[in-house]
């Protein structure tokens, strides 16, 4: 789960094992890698990601966060027309650790008639057992394998880089933020993070929407 004050980048196998039906990485032998923004969409920062998406001919999955949407309808309608994927992210960017079971589904279900999409991500990767439980039925839960860490005060941008390059693998899903707070630092990052993953050889995919959870 995202911590300010404890943070590793590589999700650690015991989160994989409490969360079972989540998605934390899409086993592949094309060797994909699925790059995905939070928090959007903002004016500041998700219309440079999508140019710099477009010039580097790679398509990337978006969790959006409803009242974002509201506030951006034109950018949000770019992301769908660069055929880049769609998520959920809540309206209103919840922390499901401190809000009330109906509450949460109802404020998902919000942002789910904007984004139409079976894809849905916690915020802060927070959520419960009893709020997991419903979502799932209706939703494939995106979680990740790869954190950045552009939410990381102390972190520069070349932890940034490091972080995503060295613990990315075949597979993996990958977490940063377009959001207003962290978008700068992870902008800078960005085409150092896309040159070094091709040059490996991985092959930037969309999370499909029948992606399926596998240990």
């Amino acid at each position: 789960m995202l911590n300010n004050m404890f943070f590793i980048a590589k999700t650690p196998a015991f989160l994989k094992w409490l969360y079972p039906s989540c998605i934390w990485k899409i086993p592949n032998e094309r060797n994909q890698i699925f790059l995905t923004f939070d928090d959007g969409p903002t004016d500041s920062f998700t219309a440079r990601i999508l140019a710099l998406l477009k010039d580097e001919s790679i398509k990337a999955t978006f969790f959006c966060v409803g009242s974002q949407i509201d506030k951006n309808s034109a950018l949000f309608q770019e992301i769908i027309q660069a055929d880049h994927a769609i998520a959920n992210h809540t309206y209103n960017h919840l922390n499901g650790w401190n809000t009330k079971k109906q509450e949460y589904l109802n404020n998902t279900q919000k942002c789910q008639q904007l984004t139409k999409t079976s894809l849905f991500r916690p915020p802060y990767g927070k959520i419960t057992r009893k709020q997991l439980k419903v979502l799932k039925k209706n939703y494939k839960i995106i979680m990740w394998d790869v954190a950045g860490g552009d939410f990381i005060d102390r972190l520069s941008s070349n932890d940034l880089i490091n972080n995503v390059v060295k613990n990315t693998c075949s597979g993996s899903i990958i977490v940063l933020h377009d959001n207003e707070k962290f978008g700068e630092k992870m902008l800078a990052s960005l085409p150092e993070i896309i040159r070094q993953l091709k040059e490996k050889g991985f092959v930037f995919s969309k999370i499909p929407s029948d992606a399926r959870a596998q240990l």
